[in-house]
């Protein structure tokens, strides 16, 4: 998505992505019903119609109801209720209980979209001409703020139809098998010094900035993610139970939580299965195996004889790329396996990329002005960078530079294993 300019014709393609963007969001959402919407399966996860309500106060908080003359708030109660973790705008509900909001109820978040939506044309039929670029820059913000709720909406309620006994299915057909997954394969990549970071024209988070040089020595990626059978084959030597292969961490955590597979695995007599967004079904051994921890994918890496790539090793190598892959616009909701193909797959779609960098600012960070200055910086610590986007990740909010991030621990996200090696 471009970076808005002070002319017409650029207005107007920002009102279409506008649209396009917001029905998206409600299109995920029509697959549920209002009872689903509702509900909260742990504390990192929130309701559907939270995502759908939170992603329209950030437009009525930031930007109507400083611009927009004459507007008047759907239900001010809302700004309390969906508020996530902006502090310079008041208090807020307590994340942990957001699945206690059985009101306003999913129609009404509805009703309040289309208030907002409403309110956001008739701002853009006329912008204030002073202030148009900033505006139209809060709006830019906003739906890339809204891609990234798309895909927190289907991995969410990936998590919360897993804890169902019932077991429900977000789709009901069956992504299509692939035989075979393209041989393991590496490519090397020179040394050097490397650009790294955004810059240019366009979008990008303040986390992506400034564009900076980082001294590389020579390095070597696999050709694609590791598969669920080779997964298999470290669980099989006793890869949960070597204390050896552990960041200290993360062997607390696996036998605190008694971890001995990826999250949603099912081995039950002797079948290999695993839950996905199309229900419980054969673990396809070909697959990339996703939903690991950084732990996981540290400790995976160990036991066979490589690392993981730094966040720069992953930038230089994609830089080239185009970023195309198996996104959310395909609606496959799963991952596939590898294509066989030269060269690396795999670098963009299907499953975000655990590296081993930790979540720190560029040389010269700078945040967001204003009330959005807290969108990123805030989470500078205790996070580790994710690269590449997944298949529940729209396909023009990705790009080589951007860095998504999660605790080491996390595992309800599409996240998976890229090895690495030193040339």
């Amino acid at each position: 998505m471009s970076e808005p300019a002070s002319n017409r014709g650029e207005i107007e393609a920002l009102r279409l992505a506008y649209a396009r963007i917001r029905a998206e969001s409600e299109a995920l959402a029509s697959r549920l019903t209002p009872e689903d919407q509702t509900v909260q399966s742990m504390e990192d996860a929130s309701p559907t119609k939270w995502h759908l309500a939170h992603s329209t106060w950030f437009f009525e908080t930031l930007i109507l109801s400083r611009w927009l003359r004459f507007y008047r708030s759907f239900d001010e109660r809302f700004a309390y209720l969906f508020n996530s973790y902006y502090e310079a705008l008041g208090p807020r509900h307590p994340r942990p209980a957001r699945g206690l909001l059985t009101r306003p109820s999913a129609q009404e978040v509805l009703d309040y979209r289309r208030h907002v939506d409403q309110s956001m044309f008739s701002l853009l039929d006329d912008l204030p001409s002073r202030h148009e670029a900033e505006i139209a820059t809060l709006i830019v913000l906003g739906l890339n703020h809204e891609q990234q709720h798309q895909e927190l909406i289907l991995t969410d309620i990936k998590h919360a139809f897993s804890c169902n006994s019932l077991e429900p299915s977000y789709v009901s057909s069956k992504p299509e098998a692939i035989e075979s997954a393209a041989p393991l394969g590496w490519t090397s990549l020179p040394g050097g010094v490397a650009e790294i970071g955004y810059a240019g024209p366009g979008f990008a988070f303040d986390n992506e900035k400034p564009r900076h040089e980082v001294m590389l020595r020579p390095f070597r990626l696999a050709s694609r993610l590791v598969t669920c059978g080779e997964f298999s084959d470290f669980i099989a030597d006793g890869g949960y139970r070597r204390p050896e292969l552990w960041l200290s961490d993360g062997w607390a955590l696996v036998n605190r939580e008694n971890w001995r597979a990826p999250l949603y695995w099912h081995d039950d007599d002797g079948r290999e299965e695993l839950f996905t967004l199309h229900g419980r079904s054969g673990r396809n051994r070909h697959e990339p195996v996703t939903h690991v921890s950084f732990y996981e994918a540290a400790a995976y890496a160990a036991w066979a004889g490589k690392r993981l790539p730094t966040e720069f090793e992953w930038e230089r190598a994609a830089r080239e790329l185009q970023v195309d892959g198996n996104f959310l616009d395909d609606r496959r909701f799963h991952p596939r396996a590898a294509r066989n193909q030269a060269g690396l797959s795999q670098m963009f779609g299907d499953a975000w990329e655990w590296t081993r960098s930790s979540y720190d600012p560029y040389p010269g960070y700078r945040s967001f002005e204003g009330a959005v200055s807290e969108y990123n910086g805030k989470f500078m610590i205790g996070q580790m960078v994710l690269r590449g986007g997944s298949c529940v990740t729209p396909r023009d909010h990705m790009r080589a530079t951007y860095r998504n991030f999660f605790p080491p621990a996390a595992r309800w996200q599409f996240s998976s294993i890229r090895l690495a090696e030193d040339a």
